[in-house]
């Protein structure tokens, strides 16, 4: 870990603002000496009394796990946080047991690394527990509005139990939801005998150790994303909570006959689309932005870069492609990347794709996809699509009859930014990184149903798992 990578980490667990973390950043970029205040105004493009603001409130947080920042009065208060954070960052390593099921972890970590805004969302949940006993409160939102990164947020900040429903991982069922929340409520509180305890059981004695002012708060992402047969509601959940249990969700839209959540206890729904946060959204898509374009070390040279050979102010890079975005976050994680590494250096700004579909699109078409159907690459995505759990390239190749180095090749260059890596048993294995790039595939499907290569894909896979059954 490098020392920027550190400091975002430090900064994450003291609860810094994205401002604030820019500021940080900043202020010890120089990982020798600290910046001072007429420097850090420069860099940042702010005045000095506003460094000097968000400095306070910088103190203020990490005076928790630094106290002598609140018992030093006067000027040198940068110089004993750098010192602090340094022998922090140099120190022998101490594994860190985090509170969220291991499954999650790197999940939960890279959602929060450029998390930015939402806090009307924070506000609106927090007033609904705050009003209510018990509840269930549903965020709504389309593909790549950032409901997991919210998610993920609030179980970092406030170490909820949580699951994350997850369609290309096939860790979407009611039993493996049950298994995972029953273990964290056991190891969290203490629970005797409920190895075999079903939710309500559960709750209930939870509910019976919360002390005055607690509250159990469980985060549940992508119940769209769950399957389950018919009848009930999604993983079970039960229609009556204990007082002071509350259950955080997130779903992409649905009909009525799809809710599949019937509930004996207040609930409440914040629609991300809903034109009341409008503006909202607009702010946190700008954030974003100018956080990955000033701070973010992986892309902002690169960004800055594009921007200054076409003499672009920086405030109208970030009005138009936050109107490009359509307010979408994961359109921001793919194009800002794409830009910094020269993909778009023959583009202008007003050519830039608009939206996520059509981001896709262009890469689609950038690829060759359409030029010389049925090449490898089409097999390759068309495969994992079809297989839909996480696999390695050895079995992609098995399927497709070729080598294995040239589909390596595909999965480790061309559509890298699409797919996830992981280590399953000791083995490395890819998946579809993001249920909106599922969804441009399926769309792919669906409108050339006719072609051979779908039919193709479904019998080398059959005549796979034929073999290895054999």
């Amino acid at each position: 870990m490098d020392w920027q990578e550190f400091l975002t980490g430090e900064s994450g667990r003291h609860e810094l603002s994205m401002e604030q973390t820019e500021t940080l950043l900043a202020l010890f970029s120089r990982e020798r000496v600290p910046l001072n205040q007429t420097e850090l105004s420069l860099t940042l493009s702010i005045s000095e009394p506003t460094v000097k603001q968000r400095m306070g409130e910088i103190y203020r947080k990490f005076s928790a796990s630094f106290p002598e920042l609140d018992n030093h009065q006067g000027a040198g208060k940068s110089r004993i946080l750098h010192t602090k954070l340094k022998q922090k960052y140099y120190q022998p390593s101490q594994p860190v047991v985090a509170p969220y099921p291991e499954e999650f972890i790197s999940l939960i970590e890279e959602k929060i690394r450029r998390f930015c805004g939402r806090q009307f969302v924070f506000d609106t949940f927090q007033k609904f527990i705050t009003e209510n006993p018990h509840g269930y409160f549903t965020i709504v939102g389309d593909a790549g509005m950032g409901k997991s990164s919210i998610v993920a947020k609030y179980v970092w900040e406030h170490k909820s139990p949580c699951y994350f429903n997850i369609l290309v991982e096939r860790r979407n069922r009611p039993e493996l939801f049950l298994k995972s929340i029953r273990r964290q409520l056991i190891d969290r509180y203490q629970l005797p005998k409920s190895e075999d305890a079903d939710l309500p059981t559960l709750l209930a004695q939870v509910a019976a150790k919360l002390t005055v002012g607690d509250r159990l708060v469980i985060a549940i992402d992508a119940l769209d994303e769950v399957e389950q047969e018919p009848g009930g509601n999604l993983l079970h959940l039960p229609k009556n909570l204990p007082t002071n249990v509350y259950f955080l969700l997130t779903r992409r839209p649905y009909s009525l006959d799809k809710k599949r959540l019937l509930v004996d206890v207040p609930e409440e729904e914040l629609d991300l689309r809903d034109s009341q946060y409008a503006n909202f959204n607009q702010d946190d898509i700008k954030e974003y932005i100018r956080f990955v374009i000033n701070t973010d070390s992986d892309h902002k040279n690169g960004l800055k870069n594009w921007i200054t050979t076409r003499n672009i102010p920086d405030k109208t890079f970030i009005e138009q492609v936050a109107n490009k975005s359509e307010k979408n976050f994961m359109y921001l994680r793919y194009v800002l990347p794409a830009i910094a590494k020269g993909v778009y250096n023959d583009l202008s700004l007003k050519q830039l794709p608009d939206g996520l579909l059509e981001y896709y699109q262009s890469h689609w078409v950038k690829m060759g996809m359409e030029a010389k159907p049925g090449q490898l690459m089409e097999n390759v995505l068309y495969i994992l699509l079809e297989i839909g759990t996480p696999i390695p390239c050895e079995m992609i190749a098995g399927i497709a009859k070729v080598d294995e180095c040239d589909v390596g090749k595909v999965l480790e260059d061309k559509w890298v930014e699409y797919l996830k890596k992981q280590n399953v048993e000791g083995e490395i294995c890819y998946t579809i990184y993001h249920a909106s790039f599922l969804d441009f595939l399926k769309g792919k499907r669906e409108m050339d149903s006719k072609r051979k290569i779908f039919k193709e894909v479904n019998q080398r896979i059959a005549e796979y798992l034929e073999m290895g059954m054999e």
